[in-house]
Formats: structure tokens, sequence, C-alpha cells
């Protein structure tokens, strides 16, 4: 398998990254790509739950249970549903 950059700035600053560390271009741009992938989250469905759960969390921290009356809106609707 190959990989054909043609970007003179890539050349570079994996010639630099080369150089710092003394490993390998390829090296340090595997590394480089890993570092990257491992700080974006995942697109599993876990992964989405895990973040919703964590956003809910936080909301339920912040508004607490007395305060949901607040988010209560049928007092804005007549018994059909349209606006009073």
């Amino acid at each position: 398998m190959s990989l054909n950059i043609k970007n003179p700035r890539v050349h570079d600053l994996a010639r630099q990254a080369a150089a710092r560390t003394g490993r390998s271009q390829t090296s340090v741009i595997e590394l480089a790509l890993r570092q990257l992938l491992d700080g974006l989250p995942t697109d599993d469905a876990a992964s989405g739950r895990t973040r919703v759960d964590a956003i809910l969390a936080d909301l339920d921290v912040h508004l607490g249970r007395h305060d949901l009356t607040v988010l209560d809106h049928d007092d804005l609707y007549d018994d059909a549903g349209l606006p009073t």
C-alpha cells in the first residue's frame, strides 16, 4: 500500500518531526495520525449515547427537579392545542 503526498509543507513537517524525534518520517506521520484519531470522538452508537447521557446529567445538575415546571408550556395552549 502506498501513500503519495505531494504537499511540500507536509514533507517539510515530516522531516522536521523525524529529525527532532529520531524516528522515521513514516513513524512520525503514523504517530501524528494516531494522536489525531485518539483525540476525536468515535462514531459508534455507544459513544453517542455517552455524550447524550453527559448532556442530560448536566441539565439535571443545572435545572434541578424543582425547576422543570418552568419548561411546562401547557398554559400557552387551549384544549385543542391552539395558542391562547
